[in-house]
């Protein structure tokens, strides 16, 4: 291992994958997405296209993605988490980092982290707690691993600074999927209550009541900002949430709110794949805009 020029690479390559590589000033690192050997040469091709746009190199196989490399980014969709683990584990060099970045429930992390240590790789459970743009890998992470203070070393040498919150792989997930619920769960109810409020006319009289309760944000502005966040993230948002009832499950909760969470982002995700929203358009504007994108999408 060379400890202080780490090799890093990356599997998965969509907002994180780009934000982190960007930020950390990346050239020329191996990256492996499942896109690139999509049926659809189309999107294959863009991937490709994507991947060498930003100065990285683009690799068919996990194999070729971590040949060698000290510091593996796992950065995949939530459903294929455990999948790109199990894939890549028996590529991974000795005492190779895999951080495990993805939103995940903990006993999705604890699973995935199986073929990694058996592989003699160290399996970091990485919890990205805040927006990942701008910031990148400079973000607020929590994470956990059964040798905090040596990955932790190996980490700053990258310029990666996750706060470490014990040794037992699932606590860094657990935290994020349980504050999901509500970051997650107030955007839900954004929608469902707007939604309804524009439709009976009342939207600045709900917003003004809520305002009135609460100082901060106006009700409408961050109205405007949720249905904006959930056009451009619900589909991946409800894939989380899907671990996050997961996680609930597990703990012996029934995740009835959360189960309407993932139904919202999920509809509104949909929605974003034809139509572009703005944070900054009055509420009003934006949900007329919906409407008519759901009842395109109905008929």
């Amino acid at each position: 291992m060379q400890s202080n020029t780490p090799q890093i690479a990356l599997i998965g390559f969509g907002e994180a994958g780009t934000t982190i590589a960007a930020t950390l000033g990346l050239v020329k690192v191996k990256v492996h997405d499942i896109k690139l050997t999509d049926s659809d040469p189309a999107v294959a091709a863009d991937m490709r296209r994507r991947i060498e746009a930003a100065g990285l190199v683009a690799c068919d196989t996990p194999a070729d993605a971590i040949a060698g490399a000290d510091i593996v980014f796992c950065v995949v969709t939530a459903d294929q988490a455990a999948k790109a683990a199990a894939l890549s584990a028996r590529h991974l060099a000795a005492g190779a980092l895999w951080l495990d970045m993805n939103s995940c429930a903990p006993t999705t992390k604890q699973i995935a982290a199986k073929p990694v240590e058996s592989a003699g790789a160290i399996y970091v459970d990485v919890a990205i707690m805040a927006p990942i743009q701008p910031r990148g890998h400079a973000t607020p992470m929590l994470a956990a691993a059964a040798d905090p203070d040596t990955a932790l070393a190996r980490l700053a040498v990258a310029d990666l600074h996750p706060t470490f919150i014990g040794t037992e792989i699932g606590r860094a997930s657990t935290i994020k999927m349980l504050r999901s619920v509500m970051i997650k769960g107030m955007e839900a109810l954004s929608a469902e209550c707007f939604r309804a409020a524009v439709r009976a006319g009342v939207h600045e009289d709900v917003a003004a009541s809520l305002d009135a309760s609460e100082g901060g944000t106006s009700w409408a502005t961050r109205a405007s900002y949720n249905m904006e966040r959930m056009a451009a993230h619900g589909v991946r948002r409800a894939a989380e949430m899907r671990e996050v009832a997961k996680t609930l499950r597990d703990l012996g909760i029934s995740p009835m709110m959360t189960t309407g969470t993932i139904a919202w982002e999920q509809q509104m995700g949909d929605l974003g794949q034809s139509i572009t929203l703005d944070a900054d358009t009055p509420i009003a504007d934006q949900m007329a805009r919906i409407e008519s994108a759901l009842e395109d999408l109905s008929s």
